[in-house]
């Protein structure tokens, strides 16, 4: 079984549907695929394919402090250790918590000297399984709206998809990714076995290709590079920067008019034959 990242840096790249054509291209070598959306904060695969997220089968939690006034000293320990700033505490008074803040570390009751914080269990997401084909499964993490760490979602997300492997013994994990680089990207690019890197030939693609290589790089990563809309803008700026690293494009997908129809309707799997 492999594991395989799709990712991007830049948003609007075409991460998504290159992950639903990857797939649809290990399908038509009768593999058995998950596809699983670690774009937590706004999954979209399962539009793409033209299905709903109803019946959740599985949540991911957090641990969250609580504060037990009849322990606290008011002496603002936790407030100075708290690394994400969660905590607020006027003089005098008692420390109040902002969970759409805090990243549930527990840095905060290991340092309390009078075991005053305790932690409470609350939901902070939703996983669903669609079963697409015989061969293909869709699973989607999905964040509670509004949720500021969502790295421990994608990471749950990924141990729930472990554990269904271990039943449905896929040939492939395509784990697409959220954009950026920040910490819920690391967590879906760990412990993968290859990164897609999906870029477009604009200034803006080229500059956040090198963010992404950089961090992929830094995970020993190895990674190919996919240049969607080849045919468009100008790719001077990304030539330059593979020429550097010593890479080349494996993939370029020009536009097409006939995949963009395909992306409007939800029938991304009915287009054959792209890579």
């Amino acid at each position: 079984m492999k594991n395989i990242a799709i990712t991007g840096g830049k948003g609007g790249t075409g991460k998504s549907t290159f992950s639903i054509i990857l797939a649809n291209h290990f399908l038509g070598q009768d593999k058995k695929i998950f596809l699983v959306d670690l774009d937590v904060e706004c999954p979209n695969d399962y539009i793409l394919l033209n299905q709903d997220l109803k019946n959740p089968k599985g949540y991911t939690w957090a641990k969250f402090p609580k504060l037990d006034q009849r322990k606290c000293k008011k002496c603002g320990i936790c407030a100075k250790a708290c690394p994400e700033n969660a905590i607020f505490q006027a003089k005098g008074q008692y420390p109040i918590f902002n969970l759409d803040l805090c990243s549930g570390c527990g840095l905060c009751h290991i340092k309390c000297p009078y075991n005053a914080i305790k932690f409470k269990k609350e939901k902070t997401g939703e996983i669903f399984v669609n079963q697409i084909n015989n061969n293909l499964f869709l699973i989607t993490g999905k964040s509670k709206p509004g949720l500021e760490e969502t790295g421990p979602v994608v990471r749950q997300v990924k141990e729930f998809v472990m554990d269904l492997a271990q039943k449905q013994k896929p040939d492939l994990i395509l784990f697409d990714t959220a954009a950026g680089t920040h910490c819920p990207v690391i967590n879906a690019l760990l412990n993968t076995d290859l990164a897609y890197i999906v870029t477009e030939p604009t200034p803006m693609g080229a500059y956040d290709f090198k963010l992404i290589l950089s961090l992929c790089k830094k995970l020993k990563l190895p990674v190919k590079v996919v240049l969607n809309q080849s045919d468009l803008g100008d790719n001077s700026k990304l030539k330059n920067i593979l020429t550097k690293e010593n890479l080349k494009i494996n993939i370029s997908l020009p536009y097409s008019l006939k995949l963009a129809k395909a992306y409007s309707r939800g029938e991304l799997l009915n287009i054959k034959d792209i890579i």
